[in-house]
């Protein structure tokens, strides 16, 4: 172990004897890692809204063949309908209007819910500043999710105006659920009257059941029930709906994954190329450690803490800015009422620093061998 580390610190004295080749490779590095956490970033966040597990139970009852919020309607009078199909909980209508219905990175979504199901439609949300109390007095009172806030700069007591809507800021809640903290939540009535919907008619009914085992039969038993009349229904678990209706956000967001490989290539040929330039320029220092006794395998760790050390320091540096730059941004992309919050988590920057780590110690392989293989005296005559 000892010999190891007296290994890994011959490593960086190395490294800082080229101050310039080794700032450029881990400025290289940080840049291709930057790249990789964003589209990781983007991949993780796809993952958690799409992916079912077996503690989802709710389902979205939209309109039969409408996609866009505004196209759904449906009869308020539907949720007493829907309470009464053996399997649910707690049925919420929901009015939706957004400022964009396409794909989009700046998408503002207010959330109609009745004022006494709020806690049941989002049970997890915290309020961080503001209060409960004053939304609850104002007809135009607005709860926005902390990331919302953020981006436009808005704090308790502001109004603002988006998508045809103005309210007043009562304010700031924060939630572990990506959507909530997106999204600005208002009372049913006034939005349904600043949209100009009428009262009476939501986009879409929030269904939560008493196990996910319920999920498809509940789903089943509510579009046959409204399937003969004027407004049939299409519920779908809440994730199938994200992703049905955010396909074109996933198509983009697959593509996104060959940026990352060209990231990860680009980093290992980086590390590569600059250790390679290191060995040959280390021929006969390397010579002179066999004769002094180090093993090639001594030699071989050498090249390889480097490489290791490189891709560290380079991950590092990359996955932080990539992290603190998504965070300052709070980007969210959506499409269709449907949002996608891009930011990154615990296990998005430990991937990203692992992976640097260990392309910077596979990229070093070839070098290490070359450093390993070549002939003392030859070395030592060059």
């Amino acid at each position: 172990m000892r010999a190891f580390i007296n290994l890994l610190h011959l490593s960086w004295i190395q490294l800082v004897r080229h101050r310039v080749r080794s700032t450029l490779t881990i400025l290289g590095v940080a840049s291709g890692m930057f790249l990789f956490t964003s589209v990781e970033t983007l991949q993780r966040s796809l993952a958690k809204a799409t992916e079912a597990t077996a503690a989802d139970t709710t389902l979205v009852v939209y309109r039969q063949n409408r996609y866009c919020p505004s196209t759904s309607q449906l009869p308020e009078h539907y949720a007493d309908e829907i309470r009464r199909i053996p399997g649910v909980c707690e049925v919420v209508p929901v009015q939706i209007v957004v400022n964009n219905c396409g794909a989009s990175l700046d998408v503002i979504t207010f959330r109609g819910v009745p004022e006494g199901l709020l806690r049941k439609f989002a049970p997890e949300i915290q309020i961080l500043k503001g209060s409960e109390d004053d939304w609850k007095k104002r007809d135009d009172g607005a709860l926005l999710g902390e990331i919302f806030a953020a981006r436009r700069g808005l704090r308790s007591g502001d109004r603002f105006d988006a998508a045809g809507v103005t309210v007043t800021v009562s304010g700031i809640i924060r939630s572990p659920f990506a959507q909530d903290n997106n999204v600005a939540y208002v009372k049913l009535p006034f939005l349904q009257q600043a949209s100009k919907t009428g009262l009476g008619i939501v986009t879409q009914f929030n269904v939560r059941v008493h196990t996910s085992s319920d999920l498809d039969p509940v789903a089943e038993a509510i579009d046959e029930r409204f399937h003969s009349d004027q407004s049939p229904t299409d519920t779908r678990a809440e994730k199938a709906f994200f992703a049905e209706t955010a396909a074109e956000l996933i198509e983009l967001i697959g593509f996104t994954r060959w940026l990352g490989f060209g990231a990860v290539l680009a980093v290992g040929a980086l590390v590569a190329n600059s250790l390679l330039l290191a060995v040959r320029g280390r021929i006969k220092e390397n010579a002179i450690l066999r004769t002094l006794g180090y093993p090639g395998k001594a030699i071989g760790t050498l090249v390889l803490s480097e490489g290791g050390l490189l891709g560290f320091a380079g991950g590092t540096i990359g996955v932080a800015f990539a992290s603190g730059f998504l965070k300052w941004q709070s980007f969210t992309l959506g499409n269709e009422g449907q949002t996608l919050a891009i930011q990154p988590d615990f296990f998005v920057i430990l991937t990203g620093i692992g992976a640097a780590l260990t392309l910077g110690i596979f990229a070093s392989l070839w070098p290490a061998w070359q450093a390993m293989s070549q002939p003392i005296v030859k070395n030592l005559r060059n």
